[in-house]
């Protein structure tokens, strides 16, 4: 096997989690190269959890970067620079490997070498601590066309999410300063350019049970990056409808922390969308409602297409 994986963990107040995912990648079949955990400011214990880690338990794979707060983006654009491997692999510090994650990327870069991004299939862990299988891809291989094939299932999340260190060199890092779709931003520099490799293994976790996730706890951004400058009408409308989910779900999150401006903006500039009109309309209707009741009728709402969708409804 050609590739080697250094794992970059961008770590922010996730004192109860990030063990967790350190652990899972301390576990694979395949070893890492390395673990790089970079973290961002933190003001909680998670920074002493991974050095306790690194000492006991590290085998001399773990590596703690510390810097003041500059967001995920930055951290993990700190990571990928700190990093030594072929391949960067990216984990939060919210969610986990399973045992074969590594090994079945390996065998993905060996089928498929010159791809720009690989990814596996995932389970997401409900607040109640169940698994659910995300919707992604069947297929193994290359994804013939990635917006498409992400219009209505998932293809890459960052846990998920391999990227060989030469497309970060040709492309870029991560838009620093955006809080929000970041990633998709990133898939989408990345997929203009490079195939996609997928894996319909479930060697991933993702966890909504977590207790600091961006959403959650989302701020202005300030940031010289939008998901405006990516709209190119020339370009397919598969790749351009990618561009208006991403961009209507963050602007969705916006509305509801009372950025109604912003959010409105947004609907308005992607109000060309035919694939994501829910999305929209859910912008456009709680753009217009008293700032208190956007966020418990958003929940609401998400709570009963969850149990729907768990129904197979």
């Amino acid at each position: 096997m050609s590739a080697d994986f250094s794992v970059v963990i961008p770590l922010y107040n996730k004192e109860r989690e990030v063990a967790r995912a350190v652990r899972s990648a301390l576990a694979q079949t395949l070893p890492p190269r390395e673990v790089i955990v970079v973290d961002d400011g933190s003001t909680d214990g998670g920074a002493a959890v991974v050095e306790a880690l690194a000492a006991h338990e590290g085998r001399g794979l773990v590596r703690l970067v510390r810097q003041r707060n500059g967001g995920v983006c930055a951290a993990r654009n700190r990571g990928i620079a700190e990093a030594r491997g072929s391949h960067v692999a990216l984990l939060d510090a919210d969610d986990a490997w399973r045992e074969g994650f590594l090994a079945e990327i390996a065998s993905l870069t060996d089928e498929w070498p010159d791809c720009g991004l690989y990814c596996t299939a995932f389970d997401i862990r409900s607040a109640d601590g169940v698994l659910h299988p995300a919707p992604t891809p069947a297929g193994r291989g290359i994804v013939g066309d990635f917006f498409a094939a992400s219009a209505h299932r998932y293809v890459a999340i960052p846990s998920a999410a391999v990227v060989p260190r030469r497309v970060f060199d040709a492309v870029g890092g991560f838009p620093e300063g955006m809080k929000l779709g970041e990633d998709q931003w990133m898939w989408i520099r990345i997929a203009d350019r490079y195939p996609v490799c997928f894996s319909p293994a479930r060697e991933a976790i993702y966890s909504r049970e977590a207790s600091n996730r961006s959403a959650a706890i989302y701020t202005p951004e300030r940031t010289a990056y939008s998901f405006e400058a990516l709209y190119d009408p020339a370009l397919p409308a598969a790749r351009n409808e990618y561009v208006a989910r991403a961009a209507l779900a963050r602007a969705l999150t916006v509305c509801v922390k009372g950025g109604t401006r912003e959010a409105l903006r947004a609907a308005r500039f992607f109000g060309y969308t035919r694939v994501y009109r829910t999305t929209l309309w859910k912008v456009r209707v709680l753009g217009r409602l008293p700032v208190a009741w956007r966020g418990p009728l958003l929940d609401l709402y998400n709570r009963l297409a969850w149990r729907l969708a768990k129904k197979g409804l």
